[in-house]
């Protein structure tokens, strides 16, 4: 898992390429990032599945927010980013949410 930033020079805009590896996937065929940027909408379309197996996907965030967010892999199983900038209580007991701050 990582979490790539890139902050644009002529926007308050970041350009956040998210990355979840098929190992940590546990090699799912479909996975999708939801999170407060989507408004946890799981209907959002899936991310890129990479010839290697990862998934990738790049959101434009907007500058000076901290947002939630989760992998939904399969539709069932949810995974967290290990290498997220911080962690949040989840509203699911006992669960944490990945936290991203631009």
């Amino acid at each position: 898992m990582s979490i790539k930033k890139s902050f644009l020079k002529t926007k308050p805009v970041c350009k956040v390429t998210f990355r979840l590896t098929a190992n940590e996937s546990r090699y799912a065929e479909t996975v999708k990032l939801l999170g407060e940027f989507n408004g946890w909408d799981e209907s959002v379309s899936p991310m890129k599945k990479l010839k290697s197996g990862d998934f990738t996907q790049t959101l434009n965030l907007t500058v000076g927010k901290d947002y939630q967010f989760k992998y939904l892999c399969n539709s069932e199983k949810w995974e967290n980013d290990w290498n997220a900038d911080a962690y949040a209580p989840s509203p699911i007991p006992g669960a944490d949410n990945s936290v991203v701050s631009i």
